[in-house]
Order: C-alpha cells, then structure tokens, then sequence
C-alpha cells in the first residue's frame, strides 16, 4: 500500500515540473473526511478579507474599464463545470485531494485566457502562454485533526512568457499567498462548523 508521504498526487501529474511555486498549510480541528468535503464545497466567491477583496477588485479592474467582464458568476465551485473561461478540472482523490487547473496570460493586464481539456493539459505547451495548476490536499494530524493544503503551481511554455511572467510573480507573490490564506481560514471555518452537532457548515465559528 502506498503511504500519504510518497503517493502521487493530481498536481504532481498534471504539473511535474514549474517556473513558481507557493503553499500554504493550516491545521484543521476536524477529521480528514470533514475537512476535505469542506474543501470540495467550498465556494470560492465567499472567501473575504479587506486585502483580498481590494486585490481581487484591483485585478479585475482594467477589464471593467475596457467592457470585458461578464455578468457576476452566482457562485465558485471547483468541479467539472467551473464556469471560468480557461479554468479547467483536474480531477479528485477521495477524501485527500481535489485538482484544478488554468491556461492564460495573467501577466497582462486583462488576462487573455485559453480553454484547454483537462486530458490535454499537462501536454499543452503552445508558445506564449502559461498554467496554473492548483489542489487542495488533506491529511491526518494527529488523534483528530487535518493538515489542509493549498498549493499553487505555474509553468510558461516559452522563455519570453517565463520572463514576463516571473517579474509579475514578484509583485503578486504576497498577495497569492494572502488569498491562499484566507481560503484555508474559510474551509476550516466550514469543516469546524460542520462537525459540532446541530451546527449548519455555513456558519462561522468564532
């Protein structure tokens, strides 16, 4: 049987090899099954803090100056219909990882996005263009806790792209890592919750 330690994860596969790379960890007061289900229900769209909201209004920006957003999505969920342009599903392990995944020029002002199958991802390498590949991963910690996971990897397809990209990764890496942050807080927020008897996962725990 293959151990937590070495087995491959989703993101392994569909991102062996990358430009960036960010994590970030959070232990989690509820049981590994609790915590992943809260991962993979995890709305996107109602994670908040005063930074990560001025980031997110301020990334999406130029693009409501020139017209190019589109009506408010209702809600966020990572799955096989995301409802993003460019974002794709990488696929789920039962309760220990579930992986998503984008093609784009996100160094550019207004992101130009590239709609690429999940089974062709990992092999896509056109020029001028770059990959995002996410998960989210738990493990025991612990008599009764979850290691939660967040990881976020990037690849560029050609060496211009890479250059463009690493010297937007320099300004936005602290804010990456904020939003990474407050989605882990989130998710435990819902997993504590749901694990006290007569507790809905929607509300917070204080």
């Amino acid at each position: 049987m293959t151990s937590p330690d070495t087995e491959v994860l989703l993101i392994d596969s569909a991102m062996p090899r990358y430009d960036a790379v960010i994590a970030e960890h959070l232990v989690v007061a509820a049981d590994p099954a609790t915590t992943f289900a809260a991962a993979c229900a995890i709305d996107l769209l109602t994670v908040h803090s005063p930074l990560f909201d001025l980031a997110m209004w301020l990334r999406v920006l130029p693009a409501r100056l020139s017209g190019k957003t589109g009506p408010p999505l209702p809600h966020l969920v990572i799955g096989a219909d995301m409802g993003l342009p460019g974002w794709t599903f990488l696929g789920r392990q039962a309760e220990r990882e579930i992986a998503f995944g984008a093609v784009g020029k996100f160094w550019k002002p207004t992101i130009e996005w590239r709609d690429v199958a999940a089974a062709d991802f990992t092999s896509f390498d056109e020029p001028g263009w770059g990959k995002i590949a996410a998960n989210f991963s738990v493990r025991p910690y612990g008599a009764a806790s979850t290691l939660l996971t967040y990881e976020c990897r990037t690849v560029t397809t050609d060496p211009e792209s890479r250059r463009r990209f690493l010297r937007y990764w320099r300004l936005v890496r602290p804010f990456v890592g904020h939003v990474l942050r407050a989605t882990l807080r989130q998710i435990q927020d819902n997993a504590t919750a749901a694990s006290i008897p007569g507790r809905s996962a929607n509300e917070s725990v204080e």
